[in-house]
């Protein structure tokens, strides 16, 4: 499916937040002959999804650690791959934590934390 909206002229690219590796290859190899790009949806397969081709990320924990999150990207896209490794495992704890529960109610806390607006945090208070 994807590989097929790939060619229409008004889909330019996908965020790929499956998990699932194999999957993300295919849809690279059947949109590589397209203007189209693939950002990773899932942060903890932000670099390996760079290295299969991916443009970069729609984050969630650059919430909470941008300057870690484009640092990686950074490092990779100017081919400093053991830099992007090194800061991929920095992230890694935060991003196990963030995810520990139902999205987005650990990033919300995790905002809420370091002192910025984050909303209600997917609780129902009784009134």
């Amino acid at each position: 499916m994807v590989g097929e909206l790939a060619k229409e002229s008004n889909v330019i690219g996908v965020k790929e937040a499956s998990g699932n590796l194999d999957q993300v290859t295919r849809i690279i190899e059947l949109t590589q002959d397209e203007d189209f790009v693939v950002f990773s949806g899932d942060d903890g397969l932000t670099l390996p999804i760079m290295a299969l081709g991916g443009a970069g990320v729609i984050s969630v924990v650059a919430n909470v650690a941008p300057e870690l999150t484009v640092s990686m990207v950074k490092a990779f896209q100017n081919g400093d791959l053991e830099k992007a490794r090194k800061l991929h495992i920095k992230l890694a704890p935060l991003i196990r934590a963030v995810f520990l529960e139902t999205n987005p109610i650990p990033i919300k806390k995790a905002v809420e934390l370091i002192g910025l607006a984050a909303g209600i945090s997917g609780f129902l208070l009784r009134p």
